[in-house]
This record gives structure tokens, sequence and C-alpha cells, in this order.
């Protein structure tokens, strides 16, 4: 009952001084905590419920629009999949103040639900019909029970019981949630929510709305297929393009609203590094897309490193879903250093495009691979690219280093989540994920924060 994706990028004077001072072809990391950037803790885990891991949120997603970003991720993690309850996280004023609370209607720990734990958040914002919607999964501890939903909010501060817009695949996870927001597509307002099925061979399962959440339509003719994250992206003339982990990173095209399905094509193989310490994190992929629809798709893969002694960010674009480039490797630093990266999250600024499009990539790393659960040293890393990914600035640490018992256990490893989260408002980056400290005997001190509005002050004051 887990997953990962959204946006990041810089206001246009941040982006200046950082290409004009940070611009290079590659780098290495510095995983001191000097290079950090001003953090702000987002949330609380206050559930006692003795089936959780407690003082622990992992696995956020995030999505912003106009002045507004709302952020969702699991509160209460447990061992066997899922969580107390779906916790969210709400700027109204650009990121200036934050408020946070739990989704109502869900778990049997908060707002009179039914469900015994729920994971798998993703959030988006329905512009067509003025909702902010968020997709998450839930069930008992049989794993046949677990059904997909989705929440309602018209202020994102405010929500609704959840609407189950599934009571057939009995097995839902990995879902996540987009909307077409686009009033120049045919299909503007039509949201889209996939998730796979693990009582069915993990096959791919997917819903469309046409009235701001409030019901969903029955099974769509997309092709089955054996699926672990499928993400779905929207283009400005209403193309969907879903990329998906499967044994491959692998795409399917629709061109009709979601009714009808080409493909799958393949984008690339997967060569990955596993990831030492039993850290959960499996090479899934993260998608975004600029203002003329060209689609940017990342994951984790040592294929340019030697004896796949650890992972690089490596990147497949598209302007069709059809056809994808070649990999390239994102060179946040040289390949025969030992930094292992990993848990990606891609993001561009939705008003650039080409050869001008601003890119951000969020992830977490180990400054050494070959490290053990006892002395690896996990990290929050960030780069960014003004030319559409031609070349990127040198890399930072926003937050690290975190040992690794310091994080709740999975039936998978350690979590701090399968995915992170980035986002914009107005142009100003916030970057959403999972930071932990030492514990306090057996008691976890682990949430989710955000990078302050100022992600640049640490080149120049903010003017």
């Amino acid at each position: 009952m887990d997953k990962q994706v959204s946006g990041l990028w810089l206001s246009s004077r941040f982006w200046i001084l950082l290409a004009s001072v940070f611009l290079l072809t590659s780098a290495t990391l510095k995983p001191d905590a000097s290079a950090q950037v001003s953090l702000v803790k987002l949330s609380t885990d206050t559930f006692t419920n003795s089936s959780s891991q407690h003082a622990t949120e992992v696995e956020p997603s995030s999505f912003a629009f106009g002045s507004s970003m709302v952020t969702a991720f699991q509160v209460g993690r447990m061992f066997q999949g899922g969580s107390s309850d779906i916790g969210f996280a709400t700027s109204t004023d650009a990121g200036t103040t934050w408020k946070s609370g739990f989704l109502p209607g869900i778990t049997t720990f908060f707002g009179g639900g039914t469900f015994s734990a729920a994971g798998d958040p993703s959030v988006v914002f329905d512009a067509a019909h003025g909702q902010w919607l968020i997709s998450s999964i839930a069930g008992l501890s049989d794993i046949s029970s677990v059904r997909a939903l989705v929440s309602r909010s018209v202020d994102g501060l405010n929500w609704n019981n959840p609407v189950i817009i599934d009571n057939n695949s009995g097995g839902a996870d990995k879902d996540w949630i987009t909307c077409d927001n686009f009033p120049s597509s045919l299909f503007f307002g039509h949201c889209y929510v996939v998730w796979y099925d693990d009582t069915n061979a993990r096959q791919l399962n997917l819903r469309i709305s046409t009235d701001g959440g409030l019901s969903w339509s029955a099974p769509s003719s997309a092709p089955n297929t054996i699926t672990v994250s499928a993400l779905p992206v929207v283009q400005p003339n209403g193309t969907v393009v879903m990329p998906f982990k499967s044994t491959s990173i692998q795409a399917f095209v629709s061109t009709d609203g979601g009714n009808n399905w080409s493909g799958p094509v393949t984008v690339a193989s997967i060569t990955s590094h596993d990831v030492a310490g039993g850290l959960r994190a499996p090479p899934l992929p993260s998608a975004a897309v600029d203002a003329s629809g060209k689609i940017f798709v990342v994951w984790h893969d040592c294929r340019f490193r030697s004896g796949c002694a650890s992972n690089d960010i490596v990147l497949s674009t598209t302007t069709d879903g059809n056809t994808w480039s070649s990999v390239s490797r994102i060179p946040i630093d040289p390949t025969n250093s030992t930094i292992d990266h990993f848990i990606p999250e891609i993001a561009v600024d939705p008003m650039t495009s080409g050869t001008g499009a601003h890119l951000t990539l969020t992830f977490y790393f180990y400054p050494a691979a070959n490290c053990s659960a006892a002395t690896c040293k996990l990290m929050v890393g960030f780069v960014s690219s003004t030319d559409g990914g031609r070349s990127w600035s040198k890399p930072a640490t926003l937050a690290g280093p975190m040992h690794l018992n310091w994080l709740p256990s999975t039936n998978g490893g350690n979590m701090v989540g399968d995915y992170i989260a980035t986002s914009s408002v107005n142009g100003n980056p916030f970057g959403v994920f999972t930071v932990a400290h030492a514990k306090s005997g057996s008691n976890f001190d682990e949430a989710i924060y955000t990078t302050s509005t100022c992600l640049g002050c640490r080149v120049a004051p903010h003017k």
C-alpha cells in the first residue's frame, strides 16, 4: 500500500542567480549540515493506535495552483502497509504559512472511517470544477479488501468524506491522480485515477471523472498489463501519456479523453543498483510536462556506472508518448563518484518550454553507495536546469544525514516513501520530503518538511 510525483521551480530571478553562480555539467554533493536550506515542519503524527509506528510521516505528494499548494502524506506508518490516516498540509498564501490536518472518513482512527489503514496519497487540483482532489487507497488487514478512494475539497483545508471509486478490484495499490487543466483541450475537466490490482496479477485499472470527482466511470479499455506504478500526465492538446514501470519503463497513450489507449510502448530498460542498508527504494518513474507538451520521465539507474556500483538519475523525453529519446544521465556528480542517487522527482515550470524549460530534480542519496544499515547516511539533494535539461546546476543538499534506524520499518525495508514531492507557487520552489531525526529511546521523530520560500537565498538575498 505505497507509491511516488509534482512540480518545483524557481522564480525567474532565482533561476538567473542559480544559473550564473551554479551552472555546471557535473559537481559533487556535499553531505554537511551547512549546505542545508531552511526547512519548515508541516505536520505531526498525533495518532496513538497500537498498529502503527508513531511519530512517523512518509511518502508525500504535492500540487500547486495559483497561490495555493496542497501536500498529502501517510501518517503513522504500519509495518505491513499503509498508515493510521492520510495527512495534508495546505498553504493558501504562496507558502508563507501552512495549516495541516487529517482526511476524515477513511480510517477508524479519525473522522468516522471504516478502514484500518490508508496509504499512497496523490494530490491534484481540478481547475474546471474548482476542486482539490486527493486519491488514496484504504483497506483492512486482508489485502483483498483494499479500495481506491478520492477525497474532495474546495479550499484544500476542509475535506469531505471520500468517494469510494473501486468496489471491484479488491487489491488496489500504487494509485495516482491527474486532471486535464488546459481550457483549450477538448477534455478540459477530465480527471484520471490509475492503480494496479494486487489480487489480479497487478493489472492496470483506470477510472475517469468529469464532474470534479463526484462520480467515476466504469473501467476504461486501457490494455491489461502488469504494472507497478503508472503516472498519467496530460498534454495541452488533451492527450494523456501514462508512463509506468513493469519489467521496463513503458507508456500508454490516449487521445480521446481516456476512453481508449494505445501501447504499451517501451521507453527504456531498467538497470538499477540495489540501494544499500535495506532502504525501501524501488526504481519507480517520475514524470512531468512542460508548456509545449514535452514530457520528461526520470528514474534511478546504474547503466552509466562501472560495475553498476551506484545509481544515477536518468532521463528520457517525448513529445507524443510514442517515440522516446535515448536515455541520458543527469550529471549530478562524476560517474566515478561514490554517491548513490535514488527516489527522484522531476518537475517542470509549466510556463516554460523547449530550450527555456526550467526543470527541477529532487532526490535522496547516499554519499557512499557501499554502506551498511549501520553506516548509511541518507540525504536529500536538489539540482535544476534553465535550458530544458541541456545543462544542470551545482547540486545542493536540502536535508540529512539521516540514519536508517531512525526510519519506520516495513515489509519492504525502512521507509521514507516510494516517492518524493516538489511544487511551485508563483514561481517559488518547494520541495516536500520526509526528514527523520534521532529516536528518543524507541520513539521516532520523522515528519514531512518543506523548503522555505527562498531556496535561492543561499546564493543571494531574496529581493
